[in-house]
């Protein structure tokens, strides 16, 4: 039996700085139009993968459950390298629960990653976006990283060239949003706006993103369809964002389809003076992080099993 094999992990937040719903898809799906951006919060994940006769997933820390999407993601990507295995994953969460910041999303990209250089075993990239988009529709990205236009329900993507280190902090309510129910409320609003404007109007924001401001006009004219009825139906999601405003947080947008809210400051001097102004909720310093910086953190990680400055992190025991 061979020696069990360690990583440390940190799956990464992300946040929408820009999410647009055009209608509903012959699949049940919503057609989106977003842009994604990975951020500082993150969860911890200990993995343990030993080779042995019969695979056995443990699942231990918090949400230590048996439809947990981490288990998935493990059984889905052992299964596809045809290996069997003991895999004791141990979560550590620091991203809050259902906020629309995409915890359990990383979570499951994050196993997607590591294993096959932990089992010594190299799958294509086609493969890993495969099994990632049967997980769920944000676990895609979470192979990518940094800032990402997402199309369709959320799985076609296309890389945006880095924002910079943008300072922030992100406000978690504690409200948990269910994201079924947000568009189920968001489905009468659909026709209100033609698809065509939608588009060309998405487009310029993301063009705006290579204009040579270092996309200001685009982070600061983005809009989240969601916020109009999550608003309405949470009014302290609605405060939170004035809130920020009122700090000089440009912009102040709630993420996903709820319930966080993320505001951007010009510096990390600004964004520190709103984090202590804000007592009553939870508060989160953040900051961007880049598809560079992603990627060495995750060669960083995995470093005595994976070879450097290969994407995805490819393992030193393939043969």
């Amino acid at each position: 039996m061979s020696e069990p094999r360690r990583a440390r992990l940190r799956a990464l937040a992300k946040i929408n700085l820009d999410l647009r719903v055009l209608g509903r898809r012959p699949d049940g799906y919503h057609e989106l139009r977003t842009v994604f951006q990975t951020i500082s919060l993150a969860d911890r994940i200990d993995v343990c993968f030993e080779k042995a006769r019969t695979t056995r997933i443990e699942l231990a820390g918090d949400l230590a459950t048996p439809d947990n999407l981490i288990r998935k993601a493990a059984a889905a990507v052992l299964d596809s390298m045809r290996v069997s295995a003991r895999v004791e994953l141990r979560l550590k969460k620091g991203i809050p629960i259902g906020a629309g910041l995409g915890g359990g999303s990383s979570d499951a990209a994050a196993v997607l990653l590591a294993l096959p250089v932990l089992a010594g075993t190299h799958l294509d990239v086609s493969i890993l976006m495969k099994l990632a988009a049967q997980l769920g529709s944000d676990v895609p990205f979470f192979l990518l990283g940094g800032t990402a236009v997402a199309m369709g329900r959320g799985t076609e993507l296309y890389p945006v060239a880095d924002l910079g280190r943008r300072q922030g902090i992100l406000v978690a309510s504690g409200l948990s949003i269910s994201t079924a129910a947000a568009y189920a409320a968001l489905g009468p609003c659909l026709t209100s706006e033609s698809q065509e404007n939608k588009i060309f109007s998405f487009q310029s924001q993301v063009w705006s993103y290579t204009a040579g401001t270092g996309g200001e006009t685009g982070l600061r004219q983005g809009r989240n369809d969601f916020e109009t009825v999550i608003f309405e139906q949470f009014p302290k999601l609605a405060s939170i964002q004035r809130k920020l405003r009122r700090l000089g947080a440009l912009p102040a947008r709630m993420t996903g389809s709820g319930s966080a809210v993320f505001g951007l400051f010009e510096n990390r001097a600004e964004a520190i003076r709103a984090l202590e102004s804000i007592r009553e909720e939870r508060v989160f310093p953040i900051s961007f992080v880049g598809r560079r910086q992603f990627r060495a953190l995750w060669w960083r990680a995995l470093r005595a099993h994976a070879q450097e400055n290969i994407w995805p992190p490819r393992s030193r025991y393939e043969r």
